[in-house]
């Protein structure tokens, strides 16, 4: 019974981790790319210029440029600069819409306060919204990634249950075994990093609760809009009495918070009515300055009279549990080394699900190795394993390349460059069609070790930003981005060696016994 029920796990850990494997590996990947969004963001405009952080002078420049350029708005929304976001942010909503969903969004310069014309891009902000909507329309992307999240969480399960040695298979590694080294490297990564998966896993359930378990928030509540208005605390705003009174300065109200919450960094300001008689100014404290997220850490003052008229409301347990899972999630607390942690371990959880996918095939395909042709559904599954794992390489690359190469004036830039991402991962999948599996493996990873290892001389030579002037300046941001880039390129490049070398031919073993004879 028990062996049987070892094998039905087995079997589930095989074909689930098969079925949804290629939209797995693209989900971690972009995952774990998310984890370094706004170094991302900031390699990818440039022309954003960092300086010391200085808050009550940034929000000061920023109320003047809003004042100045959005006083017929009727909400505001400031982000500060912080130490992975250089630019001081500012958007509204125009009452006569244009811009992204009715907003207009501004990058300021922290140190003057002027607008600054960055390169549109969407940056790291691309892959952390394909990570978890995967480019489809809401919900749907959202529903998928969710599903895939159970999957994940399915596999780590069952693959412990499968593997009744595995903590024991933790320190054997046999390098050039063929498929005994891929099954050795699964177990041992996938151990290695075993509580980080599952947590990562869970948590992804748990914060889209209210998608996959919504019945409790429906019978409640009708609808999600009143549920998110109390669990994060969100007041009713009253509306505009037509009434002018200039807006209190924010920097006093920013004083305030600091009274009540010393040394607490600000995530984003928002002003409704700004002008008017009931002007309500809200702050919000930033997400890297905890674990889970505080709804207690919002504070909300009478824009005119700068009275503190409510701070957020206490969590309660279950509150404070759900948020420290999102937040272990999200990684926004996680300083430079700690982040890098997390790099690390999204890296090994993508290496996993490779792995696993290398070695379903690699099993069958040595079953029809004196075949003269392989079967086609192996043949697909092959084309497949290239396409969404060395093909996505490639679209990740085409992405940053096509930030350097395309005109900063070009209509619809951002567009563009996701649709570089999407066209070199297609192309990639053509490639995989057209070409035996070894060489579309070796050619396609030989072009991403290119793409990868040459980004920072095309950041050098199409910007004043190369690697050797953002050591200088100590802009870490810009130069870990070039130096991971070019260390990508060198692992691509040994990658690709393993697989334009000619494989050893197999040698048949000759038992002990039949040696003597010969000997003899």
């Amino acid at each position: 019974m028990k062996e049987g029920f070892r094998q039905a796990m087995a079997w589930l850990h095989t074909w689930t981790g098969l079925i949804f494997g290629w939209l797995l590996f693209a989900i971690f990947l972009t995952g774990t790319l998310s984890y370094f969004k706004d170094e991302i963001s900031h390699w990818t405009q440039p022309e954003v210029q960092s300086h010391p952080l200085d808050p009550v002078t940034s929000l000061g420049l920023a109320q003047r440029y809003l004042e100045t350029n959005a006083s017929h708005a009727s909400t505001w929304f400031i982000r500060l600069p912080s130490e992975r976001e250089a630019a001081l942010s500012v958007s509204w909503r125009d009452p006569n819409g244009g811009g992204r969903r009715g907003f207009t969004d501004k990058e300021l310069d922290a140190r003057t306060g002027e607008a600054v014309e960055a390169r549109d891009s969407r940056g790291g902000e691309f892959f952390y919204r394909f990570h978890f909507q995967l480019q489809m329309p809401h919900p749907w992307g959202r529903w998928l990634s969710t599903f895939c999240a159970f999957i994940m969480l399915l596999g780590l399960v069952t693959g412990i249950i499968t593997h009744k040695k595995i903590f024991k298979e933790f320190f054997t590694f046999r390098p050039g075994k063929g498929q005994r080294s891929w099954l050795d490297g699964h177990n041992a990564i996938g151990v290695l990093v075993l509580p980080f998966h599952l947590m990562i896993s869970y948590s992804s359930l748990v914060i889209f609760m209210y998608m996959v378990m919504p019945a409790s928030i429906l019978a409640s509540y009708g609808d999600s809009s009143g549920y998110f208005n109390d669990v994060f605390g969100r007041d009713e705003v009253p509306e505009a009495v037509a009434q002018a009174a200039p807006l209190a300065p924010l920097t006093e109200l920013y004083a305030k918070v600091q009274e009540q919450a010393p040394g607490a960094r600000m995530g984003y300001i928002q002003v409704h009515n700004p002008g008017d008689r009931n002007a309500r100014v809200t702050f919000t404290r930033a997400s890297a300055d905890s674990v889970a997220y505080q709804r207690s850490a919002i504070w909300t003052f009478d824009g005119v009279s700068g009275e503190l008229l409510r701070r957020g409301a206490p969590e309660s347990a279950a509150m404070t549990t759900s948020f420290t899972f999102v937040g272990l999630h999200m990684g926004n607390f996680a300083g430079p080394w700690l982040r890098w942690l997390y790099f690390a371990f999204g890296v090994a959880g993508t290496a996993v699900i490779g792995t696993g996918l290398v070695m379903w095939l690699g099993k069958r395909q040595l079953k029809h190795a004196k075949s003269a042709r392989m079967p086609g559904e192996l043949r697909l599954v092959e084309v497949l394993n290239i396409a969404s794992m060395s093909g996505l390489l490639l679209g990740v690359a085409a992405f940053f390349w096509a930030n350097r190469l395309l005109p900063a004036t070009l209509e619809g830039r951002a567009d563009w460059e996701i649709n570089g991402f999407f066209l070199a991962w297609g192309a990639s999948l053509l490639h995989a069609m057209l070409r035996s599996g070894r060489r579309a493996w070796g050619e396609q990873l030989t072009l991403g070790a290119l793409a990868f290892a040459l980004l920072p001389l095309l950041n050098a030579l199409t910007y004043d930003k190369g690697l050797d002037h953002s050591i200088a300046a100590g802009d870490w941001a810009m130069a870990g981005f070039d130096l991971t880039a070019l260390a990508t390129g060198l692992f691509l490049a040994w990658a690709a060696g393993k697989m334009l070398r000619a494989p050893k031919p197999a040698t048949k073993r000759v038992p002990r016994a039949a040696k003597t004879v010969e000997a003899s």
